[in-house]
This record gives structure tokens, sequence and C-alpha cells, in this order.
């Protein structure tokens, strides 16, 4: 019979939660790569639109 550290395997088992957690958020709530760039042109694009507005004094 050996002998294990009751704190160690609490925070392993902890840690293992945390990270099954964090992968099931990752697949819930996560977003494509394709998401992020059209996002990111969009908002290239409101910016363009708005500065284009601007009066300059």
């Amino acid at each position: 019979m050996s002998l294990i550290n009751l704190n160690k395997a609490r925070k392993s088992r902890a840690k293992e939660q945390a990270k099954k957690r964090a992968d099931e958020n990752a697949v819930r709530f996560g977003r494509t790569k394709e998401q992020r760039r059209a996002d990111a042109q969009a908002k290239k694009q409101r910016e363009k639109i708005l500065d284009s507005h601007k009066l300059d004094r």
C-alpha cells in the first residue's frame, strides 16, 4: 500500500475539473477564427465610415 498526499490529490482533481469546465466553455462560447476575422473587418469598416464623416476644424 502506498501513501498519497491528500492535498496533492485534491488539487489535481480540482485542476482536472477546471480544465474540463474550461474545455466545455470553449466549445459552447468559443468563436472560430473566421468569426473573429469577420468582426475585425466589420469594425475596421465602421471606423472608416465614421472617420470619413468627421469634420476638420
